[in-house]
């Protein structure tokens, strides 16, 4: 039987990027799942789209919304899990389109007491603004069309077509929390309920991911690689807001160098409403 997974969706006022990635989501070559949109407080234009796709996606779209107070990830991402049903986490962004083959192989990879790091393609502005206003379905693409990309500068690397296994290779790093990002990243839940999810005392952007990967580690969860598997387009766009950066990795240190495991201030307050509300 197959693994009913949740995939998290986090955004915030870019409708038309969260509409090129809902799109690649109903195209997806695996239906055991449910799209939770994690909505970091954006306005009607959002969920528009958002009701858009659900109307037309033979899975639930579930629109998770908060207002709008800065920069809170963690806390939207929070909310969202406390809302799925499955056992099965897999968080990417917004703006981060995925192949037709990116779900079915994170719960190809999906093993107890591990989760999955994928990887970025990266694109250009031009690129990007392209997909955009021709509504290009670039994960469509065939080979000769990302070699052609590549060779001309419009992303950074080919994107593969083919699951590779690559064995032990995907488990050799299995200790090291760097390179684990939220645009891509498989998980049991109760893994994440267990770590109490991400800490919410990380504002702004910066090292929320981080912090959680290392406590999943100090947990007992190991590290597995998603190259060659569960590969997503990340549109280019300006670089995020930084300006609590370097509280967050002051947080950061701490979380490194303590012995901590569970947020202080994570997932388990929603817990306790959601079961509240189904009763």
């Amino acid at each position: 039987m197959s693994l009913p997974i949740s995939v998290i969706v986090t955004t915030y006022n870019w409708p038309q990027a969260l509409a090129r990635v809902l799109n690649a989501l109903s195209i997806q070559n695996y239906r055991r799942m449910e799209v939770i949109v994690a909505d970091d407080g954006s306005n009607d234009l959002t969920a528009q789209v958002i009701n858009t796709y659900r109307q037309q996606c033979d899975f639930p779209v579930i629109h998770c919304w908060q207002p709008d107070e800065g920069f809170r990830a963690a806390m939207c991402r929070n909310k969202a899990v406390a809302k799925a049903n499955h056992p099965y986490l897999v968080f990417i962004d917004g703006d981060c389109i995925p192949f037709p083959h990116f779900v079915a192989n994170h719960a190809k990879l999906a093993q107890a007491g591990w989760f999955v790091a994928g990887n970025r393609v990266l694109l250009s502005q031009s690129f990007t603004q392209t997909i955009l206003n021709q509504e290009l379905k670039i994960e469509k693409y065939k080979a000769q069309q990302w070699l052609r990309a590549v060779l001309t500068g419009r992303c950074n690397r080919l994107a593969p077509y083919q699951y590779f296994p690559l064995g032990k290779i995907r488990t050799w790093r299995k200790h090291q929390w760097a390179g684990a990002k939220t645009c891509n990243l498989g998980m049991w839940r109760q893994d994440f309920i267990n770590v109490n999810g991400f800490d919410e005392n990380f504002v702004g952007w910066g090292f929320e991911d981080s912090d959680l990967v290392i406590r999943l580690l100090r947990h007992g969860c190991y590290k597995k690689l998603g190259k060659f598997a569960v590969e997503v387009c990340h549109l280019w766009h300006l670089s995020q807001n930084k300006a609590q950066l370097s509280e967050n990795k002051s947080r950061l240190k701490h979380t490194l160098q303590c012995s901590q495991v569970k947020a202080v201030k994570g997932i388990e307050q929603y817990l306790i409403y959601e079961n509240n509300s189904q009763t």
